[in-house]
């Protein structure tokens, strides 16, 4: 594993996770992860499917609570507090969800306004000014306000839930696979609207993909993690951590395998699994 860039780690964390580790069951997901995001920076999780990407997303807001570890937010251990200390805390936190996760039921307008509703008391005249200026900020007509989810293209859609996310001016974003499902065009269109929001506003954010032209543009910092099942003894899960720059340079050869959509490695690896399985019927 490539060390951590001491210039990418130093300075306040404003999230940090600290030997933190995740089981369903008897799979073990997460293993012993150490990992702090300082203010202002954009850290891109990168690693196949399956490795534990988005339940260290999950398990960084508190939807999912380690067995081991802690995860601590601006100095708040969040497995500590209480439902309503929590709730407090993630109203700091923007998220966008892999399918953007928008209320079928409501409007785009409703949608875009739902934090607003649940966590201000601000009129209607400046919920309706403040969801006009967030779409326009992704570039989306007053026209879609009317619209239902279903009416929108997958673009779009993805272009609303960044709106709600940015709503309450987080201090924390976080992307799950947000170009997912998208054509090139529009993954850029994403990536754009993500730095964008980094310069427009004093947040940090955490990107998780496994798309590395999404990876390259927007991170600040690249961490990638790797199935616990494939780790050999002492392996640590977090097999890089660095600047893009530094991908093109590595010799770790399960990095450049991902970087590249190199397969024959892996293929072999399926194959070598799937033999423990073959009966002999000679």
């Amino acid at each position: 594993m490539m060390e951590a860039n001491d210039n990418l780690t130093s300075g306040p964390k404003i999230i940090e996770a600290r030997k933190v580790s995740v089981r369903f069951g008897q799979q073990q997901v997460l293993r012993n992860i150490d990992l702090g995001v300082p203010q202002g920076q954009t850290m891109v999780v990168i690693g196949e499917s399956g490795c534990g990407k988005s339940v260290l997303l999950k398990t960084l807001i508190g939807l999912i609570r380690p067995q081991q570890g802690q995860v601590v937010f601006d100095g708040h251990d969040l497995a500590k507090l209480n439902e309503k200390d929590l709730t407090r805390q993630r109203i700091r936190f923007g998220l966008l969800f892999q399918s953007a996760a928008l209320f079928d039921s409501m409007t785009v307008g409703q949608n875009v306004a739902f934090p607003l509703r649940q966590h201000t008391t601000q009129t209607d005249s400046d919920v309706q000014h403040l969801v006009l200026a967030r779409l326009a900020e992704v570039g989306l007509p007053d026209s879609v306000v009317a619209k239902r989810p279903s009416e929108l293209s997958g673009g779009m859609r993805k272009r609303v839930g960044l709106a709600r996310a940015l709503i309450l001016n987080p201090e924390l974003m976080l992307y799950d696979e947000p170009t997912t499902g998208l054509d090139p065009i529009m993954s850029d269109v994403i990536n754009e609207l993500i730095m964008r929001s980094r310069r427009r506003y004093p947040v940090t954010s955490i990107v998780v993909t496994h798309d590395m032209r999404t990876a390259r543009k927007v991170g600040d910092r690249i961490v990638m993690v790797y199935p616990v099942s494939r780790l050999k003894p002492g392996m640590p899960q977090i097999i890089f951590d660095g600047p893009p720059s530094e991908l093109d340079r590595i010799d770790d050869r399960q990095v450049l395998q991902f970087v590249r959509g190199e397969a024959r490695d892996r293929l072999m690896e399926m194959r070598e699994s799937y033999s423990d399985f073959e009966v002999d019927t000679d």
